[in-house]
């Protein structure tokens, strides 16, 4: 189990990111439903952008411990949370409860880059 742990421990804290937020959305919590009405992702209705940010978080939190997924879910981890913090920085602001999820946005960032950097990178010899 500590072998498992020491060898994914960035994945784990990723999920975890990912995953804790998915009640919110999913249940559509009064403050999901506000803070997706603020973004109008695509000019779409709230809850389409909730629960289709939700499904998209869910499904690269699982891919990220499938290893034929594992590369393309870094990528949508990446994706969604640099998505995440655009909007942090354009339209939502970092006040009240907002700052700990942009928090969060960075620090899932960081860890997909590190693992990707760690795992999909070469370095070139002479």
């Amino acid at each position: 189990m500590k072998h498992i742990i020491k060898k994914y421990w960035a994945h784990i804290i990723i999920a975890i990111i990912l995953l804790q937020t998915l009640f919110y959305k999913f249940s559509a919590h009064p403050e999901s439903v506000t803070l997706f009405t603020e973004l109008q992702l695509f000019g779409l209705p709230e809850a389409y952008g909730r629960i289709g940010v939700g499904v998209a978080e869910l499904l690269v939190s699982i891919g990220l411990f499938i290893k034929p997924s594992e590369r393309e879910s870094l990528f949508g981890v990446m994706a969604l949370m640099a998505g995440a913090l655009y909007f942090h920085i354009t339209k939502l602001g970092f006040a009240g409860n907002n700052l700990p999820l942009a928090i969060s946005a960075i620090v899932a960032l960081v860890l997909a880059v590190y693992i990707y950097a760690k795992k999909y990178t070469t370095k070139k010899t002479r």
